[in-house]
């Protein structure tokens, strides 16, 4: 089973899609990252675009305060989408419209990573503040711990 929370912040209010894509290729921002990922029953890439493919996680409705989310279970397993790009768009774009690089979009590449706060690698040879140590400050300002 595969869970995603995907909690987004800072962005205008509306309706947002939420995709994996083909390409884990961010050079050219969104625009470099293909298609919407799907796969066949042998974990290929299909060539044309389905109904619902397993990359569109969902919608997002993003409120006055420029946050939202979602929680769900997706119909892939994590390794099937490490190295891939997540892409959140605006809505009203087709699902086989090419994407662009706008202030609407936002893209990034799916990595694995240590679980939440156990990423306790030295940053800092000085001082042997660890990368959560080094910015607590900037994380408990944001809300996030």
């Amino acid at each position: 089973m595969t869970v995603v929370d995907i909690s987004l912040q800072g962005l205008a209010a509306g309706r947002y899609r939420v995709t994996i894509r083909e390409f884990g290729d961010v050079k050219h921002g969104a625009a470099s990252t293909g298609r919407v990922w799907a796969r066949t029953g042998r974990g290929e890439l299909q060539s044309a675009i389905v109904d619902t493919p397993c990359g569109v996680l969902g919608d997002v409705e993003v409120g006055a305060n420029g946050q939202g989310g979602i929680f769900l279970d997706a119909n892939f397993q994590v390794w099937e989408v490490i190295g891939r790009a997540l892409v959140v768009s605006r809505h009203e774009r087709p699902l086989d419209a090419p994407l662009g690089n706008d202030e609407h979009t936002v893209v990034g590449v799916i990595a694995r990573s240590a679980g939440i706060w156990d990423n306790d690698k030295t940053v800092c040879s000085c001082t042997g503040k660890t990368l959560w140590e080094e910015r607590e400050h900037e994380v408990r300002q944001k809300g996030m711990l």
